[in-house]
């Protein structure tokens, strides 16, 4: 994407247990959260979660707090994903890396925050399409709360989240605090591009954001 804006948002590190501002004090903007997307020739774009999503829906929050352990996959069977998780980590200029353009049915783990079931914000980035079709995220949109996802970790242990709530924003509207922020809970963040597709700049408008809690671990 050819967007180069900055904005003021900083990267999360660990600090006494919570997850404050890093030492590097990288910038997470929502350019620098840009996927990369190639568009799919579809007028309407990717799906879109109506307004009342963005409404937090109280969940149970009683999923036990888990040790650091690495995720391998995540799933949300409600729109039939099930992929393999990399390593995302930052780009020079303090950018977030996204997946991999070549493996659109892959989607990334930002490494500089919680793994999914820790205590804290853990981020999973994922392609909304490519140039062969719709990518891992692309019904991301459809997701409503309630519904579930999963992720798979390298300890063998299930985290379990729930979706609090599904939001589309302006990517220079990104809201960086309320993504990467602390958390006294475990809880995940699934972000996919979104909304209308600019041809001139080859990216789409908006991002799609779920905001869920974990509530249970098997």
């Amino acid at each position: 994407d050819s967007d180069n804006s900055k904005g003021t948002g900083r990267a999360m590190g660990r600090k006494g247990g919570r997850w404050g501002p890093g030492a590097a004090a990288a910038v997470l903007t929502a350019a620098d959260l840009d996927l990369v997307v190639l568009g799919l020739g579809v007028r309407a774009g990717p799906p879109s979660p109506p307004a009342w999503a963005a409404t937090p829906r109280a969940v149970d929050r009683h999923g036990p707090v888990l040790d650091r352990s690495l995720p391998v996959r995540v799933s949300i069977p409600s729109i039939g994903v099930r992929a393999p998780l990399s390593r995302l980590g930052l780009g020079a200029g303090g950018e977030v890396r996204v997946p991999p353009a070549d493996r659109p049915g892959e989607a990334g783990w930002y490494q500089g925050g919680p793994t999914p079931g820790e205590r804290g914000a853990a981020v999973i980035l994922g392609h909304v399409d490519s140039g062969k079709g719709a990518a891992v995220f692309y019904d991301l949109g459809r997701l409503r709360p309630g519904n579930r996802v999963e992720v798979e970790r390298a300890d063998g242990r299930v985290a379990v989240f729930t979706v609090e709530s599904v939001e589309r924003v302006p990517k220079g509207r990104f809201p960086t605090a309320r993504v990467y922020g602390p958390l006294d809970h475990p809880g995940l963040r699934l972000v996919t591009c979104g909304g209308a597709f600019d041809r001139a700049v080859r990216s789409y408008r908006d991002n799609v954001i779920v905001y869920a809690a974990e509530t249970a671990v098997r």
